[in-house]
């Protein structure tokens, strides 16, 4: 087991923390008072000329698409601007993820953004030679976006064999009907294309029923109903949205590796996006616990500084040990997915998803908790990162669904 980058890795990891030091740092702050300043003339999901102008520096350097899987980028990697012309491993990808969720925008700055990384990484492994031209090589170079349309309103959706949407064959063309929510990326003005996922065979085998369909947003009968806030956060300029799709047809063409195959879709796409999600929150982490230590070594109450009051220093402790576990933890379900596949890291890759968001919910919290009431505020990024945390115990599947996945698994060993 060796969690080690390789020299490649490392020395992008190198790059991309000298690019985060000094084009990302300097200017996010600026950016997050001018879209306060957009939401108030409703112009919050026109993205700030300030990250167009940052993708055009990381693209520059080679620092682009660097989430592109080893074994499948192929030729796309030297085309699309990814420094020495290959993937990574999701073990040498796993310190840039976390390097990105120190910021709110990295990842969309080096086109590293759920959902379009997972959405490229479907069409990479699973689409055809003529998906690929049409939807992935606008998508890596960064001319459109994507959305993902999963989860329905009114249906427990953790359990995808409750899906009520549709895309039944009819002939050469697909019908797609049904009602999504929680439609991530669909804000984006240049979102073109939905990757749908919806029942084509209700009475074939629950692994079979499922299909993933592209559909071009601009399709007749597809309508976004409405944006939903993420406990008060609209996560602009790409956001989560409620979509109808009424009678939408599209070509037979446009199902990913045939009618049937949704199911085992997207297993191949949840497992690197769920170690892709973790990576990004330990950088949260990082960054909460640096705060809460600046805050607390800087103000005094009751004549001691915050960190000797109250237990604070046992909490600052805690907090770091709790990480270093967690990135741990991670590692190992990237290097087990890296060695077999989804298959061989269906625990650790539930382990993860049930570790890492609820030590990333205690970090935060403690962390505002030394901030006070400014920690409450859009003053300091801690509230944002706290509702980040807490939507990824949902998102990708709740806590219970993994935990059931662990323990189903551990005692199979035993039946």
């Amino acid at each position: 087991m060796d969690f080690s980058p390789s020299p490649r890795a490392a020395e992008l990891t190198d790059r991309v923390r000298d690019f985060m030091a000094s084009e990302v740092d300097p200017v996010e702050p600026d950016y997050h008072r001018d879209l306060a300043a957009a939401r108030e003339t409703g112009t919050q999901w026109t993205p700030l000329p300030v990250l167009e102008d940052l993708k055009a520096k990381a693209r520059a350097r080679g620092l682009w698409n660097l989430f592109l899987p080893k074994e499948h980028a192929g030729p796309y990697a030297a085309r699309f601007g990814t420094d020495g012309g290959e993937g990574l491993s999701n073990v040498d990808y796993a310190p840039l993820a976390e390097l990105m969720g120190r910021s709110a925008i990295a990842p969309i700055v080096f086109n590293c953004n759920a959902p379009d990384t997972g959405n490229m990484e479907v069409l990479l492994r699973y689409g055809s030679e003529a998906q690929r031209q049409e939807w992935l090589e606008p998508l890596l170079d960064g001319r459109i976006r994507s959305a993902f349309a999963m989860t329905e309103p009114d249906v427990a959706s953790s359990d995808a064999t409750n899906m009520e949407a549709t895309c039944l064959v009819d002939g050469d063309e697909v019908v797609v009907n049904g009602r999504k929510w929680w439609t991530t990326g669909v804000g984006h003005p240049d979102c073109q294309v939905f990757v749908f996922m919806g029942v084509t065979d209700a009475d074939a085998d629950r692994h079979r029923r499922h299909s993933m369909v592209l559909v071009p947003r601009a399709a007749a009968g597809v309508k976004v109903e409405r944006m939903l806030s993420t406990m008060g956060y609209q996560d602009e300029p790409i956001g989560h949205g409620e979509v109808s799709f009424t009678d939408v047809r599209v070509p037979l063409a446009n199902v990913i590796s045939g009618p049937g195959q949704g199911f085992a879709i997207a297993q191949g796409r949840l497992g690197p996006g769920r170690i892709h999600h973790c990576m990004r929150l330990i950088g949260l982490c990082e960054v909460a616990l640096e705060l809460a230590i600046r805050r607390g070594t800087s103000r005094t109450a009751f004549g001691k500084r915050l960190v000797d009051l109250g237990g604070n220093r046992e909490r600052i402790a805690d907090a770091r040990m709790a990480i270093d576990q967690a990135r741990l933890l991670v590692l190992n379900a990237a290097w087990k997915l890296d060695q077999g596949g989804p298959l061989s890291a269906l625990s650790e890759v539930s382990q993860i998803k049930v570790v890492v968001p609820n030590v990333a919910q205690q970090v935060i919290d403690f962390a505002i908790q030394l901030h006070g009431g400014g920690g409450m505020s859009d003053d300091f990024p801690l509230a944002m990162a706290y509702v980040n945390a807490r939507t990824l115990r949902l998102a990708d599947g709740p806590d219970e669904v993994h935990r059931g996945m662990v323990a189903r698994l551990e005692l199979a060993k035993h039946a």
